[in-house]
Order: structure tokens, then sequence, then C-alpha cells
């Protein structure tokens, strides 16, 4: 198939040889014998590019604000999900046996690895460290480990947990926060 084109404006337009003769006839109709068509842009049809190619551009264009603005709202929800902070006012010593180890599926050894812990009548649910902490230090747990932990008693939306600084197993001693409750994994890398 054969293509006629024109300039204006910066855009270059395409129409099929019957289209162009069809723009070129009303055109010398509408003006008569004579007309010059120096420089015209034939009128919109199916073959116009600069209408056609301008709307799929905007069309383009906003399709990529939708998904930045997508992006980024899921990303302003991510951050405000942060993890408690570990309290130093809130810091407790207890004591008692291992109900259920909680750990971070395969694929996410950098979550955190948690227990719930019986003490007494109340089953409390402690945090530890990431999985892959306690992997690198040859540390496990299991039901019915007796334990003395030193930690934080922090909120998390509606729950109660534990932010562990130490715990004590047997004759082991697992450190996981110092001194001023600042996460001793983060040194680890």
């Amino acid at each position: 198939m054969e293509y006629y084109g024109a300039q204006k404006a910066g855009f270059i337009c395409l129409a099929s040889k019957e289209t162009w003769d069809r723009t070129f006839l009303a055109t010398l109709r509408a003006h008569g014998p004579g007309t010059s068509l120096k420089g015209g842009v034939m009128r919109a049809s199916s073959d116009s590019c600069p209408q056609s190619c301008a709307g799929k551009v905007f069309f383009a264009a906003f399709l990529a604000l939708l998904l930045v603005a997508s992006v980024s709202a899921q990303k302003n929800q991510a951050n405000t999900a942060s993890p408690p902070k570990y309290d130093l006012h809130t810091e407790a010593k207890m004591k008692g046996t291992v109900e259920e180890v909680k750990l971070p599926p395969k694929g996410s050894e950098k979550e955190v690895a948690h227990l719930l812990v019986k003490n007494g009548t109340d089953t409390v649910d402690v945090y530890l460290c990431p999985k892959s902490f306690l992997q690198d230090m040859g540390v496990s747990f299991s039901k019915g480990d007796e334990i003395a932990l030193t930690g934080s008693k922090v909120k998390q939306g509606e729950a109660d947990l534990i932010l562990v600084r130490e715990v004590v197993k047997g004759s082991d001693t697992l450190v996981l926060r110092d001194e001023k409750g600042s996460p001793v994994w983060n040194w680890h890398k």
C-alpha cells in the first residue's frame, strides 16, 4: 500500500492513497481550482497520525502515572507498619516454658522468629530476632524448653508482646540487644 504525507507544526501525517486523494479533492472543492496545499495537513481520519498517536501517548502517560501512584501508596503503607521499638522503661525479667516456636517460612529468614512462652497462667508472645541470626548463632528453641529472659513489654496494634534483649536456656545465654535495646544482629552483617 502506498502512503502519502504532509507536515505541519512538527507532526508528520501519513495516509493511504485513497484517503490522501479524498482529502485533496475535498480541499479543492472547498477552495476552488488553483488552491495551494503547500504545508497543509490532512483532516482527521482513521489514517491520521497526530491525533491517534497523541491519544496513545496520553494514555501511556496516564497509565505510567497510575503505576507510580500505586507503587508509592504501597510503599507508604509498608512504612506505616513499622516494627515496635524497645522501651527501657518497660524492661522486665521473666521465666517460662516454650509453648510454641514461630519461625518465618523458608525464604523469609530475615523476618523475626518468636516464641509463645507460658508464664504461670499467662502465655506471652516473645519476639527474638531474625531467623537467620538464630541460625548463624547455632541456637534453636523447642516446645518445653525452660527459659529466662529480659525484655521490653510493648504493644503492636492491640497485641502485647515482649522484645527480648537477652534469653537464657540452660547454661547458654543469647544476647539479642545491647543495654540500650538496639539489635545486635545489625552488627553481624
